[in-house]
């Protein structure tokens, strides 16, 4: 038997204050300081998701790519998409999945393109042979301090990034899912409890979480669960590449119980959870990590 230790969950993770840094949209996880904690050492698999396809949105970094470690090493074959500029993060995945063992598809592409949206799920069914996991994590953010600097633009590519995406993937998909297949969207702690800056931001996690409750009642009867995780602040990418404000990135995460931000290995079991049979009684559900901040 495996004996493991308890820690004190406000002491993990820590590296006390972050240090102010800018990146150009969409950014490298691997230019960060301190780089995000995806798992990479640490997430142990058990084969919950022995036999499965999986294609993970923004898998090259952050959340996303917590979640394809996680699923690599339950044994599931993962597909990721990312942006052409993420290439080099997305590498570090793939080697990563393929030391699991399983299978790795780089499915490079901009999610707001509904043509590409269906593309990558035929290639992603095509070259995985199936598929039965839709993790749809990607997302944008920016921060503005007034809604005057918020340009149509802004708003027109955070919703088809963040929501449009959504329905163009799984209306895609859908041919494809087989009865037991799990949808999981990514809504934010932003969708109850907006931050004022995040103004472009929050509508569209409240848009999120309104489509994964409906889409959820809608496809239970073709057998298929759906189920959103809702993030807290969590260290990723978006936050230096304008996701915060700048003199704001030393404190972030201090506003959670913790006093501190979250790594994204502490949602990988979670997007496991929702994609094994484990949850099969669950479904039109917004599952938070929030470091103690309510979804409700």
């Amino acid at each position: 038997m495996v004996q493991t230790v308890v820690e004190d969950p406000t002491k993990e993770y820590t590296s006390g204050t972050y240090p102010k840094q800018e990146q150009p949209a969409p950014g490298l996880q691997s230019r960060m300081t301190p780089v995000p904690d995806c798992g990479e050492k640490s997430y142990k698999g058990s084969g919950k998701l022995q036999g499965r396809k999986a294609l993970i949105t923004g898998g090259d970094s952050g959340i996303a790519r917590a979640a394809a470690i996680a699923y690599a090493r339950e044994g599931a074959d993962v597909a990721i998409n990312y942006l052409p500029y993420e290439q080099p993060d997305a590498e570090e995945v793939k080697k990563l999945i393929e030391e699991a063992g399983q299978k790795a598809l780089l499915i490079p592409g901009d999610l707001t393109d509904e043509g590409f949206c269906k593309k990558m799920i035929d290639q992603a069914f095509q070259e995985l042979g199936g598929l039965d996991i839709l993790a749809l994590v990607a997302g944008t953010q920016q921060a503005y301090k007034s809604i005057s600097e918020i340009t149509t633009d802004v708003l027109r590519k955070s919703f088809e990034t963040n929501v449009f995406s959504l329905y163009w993937t799984v209306k895609a998909a859908l041919p494809h899912l087989p009865k037991g297949a799990s949808i999981i969207t990514t809504s934010s702690v932003q969708a109850y409890n907006p931050s004022p800056e995040l103004l472009s931001y929050s509508p569209t996690k409240s848009a999120i979480t309104a489509f994964t409750k409906g889409l959820a009642k809608q496809l239970i009867s073709k057998g298929i669960r759906v189920n959103s995780v809702a993030p807290g602040p969590i260290w990723t990418p978006l936050q230096v590449c304008g996701g915060q404000i700048q003199s704001d990135i030393p404190k972030f995460g201090q506003s959670s119980l913790y006093k501190r931000a979250g790594q994204p290995a502490e949602l990988a079991g979670v997007y496991v959870l929702l994609a094994s049979d484990e949850s099969s009684y669950v479904t039109g559900q917004i599952y938070g990590v929030t470091g103690g901040l309510p979804i409700a």
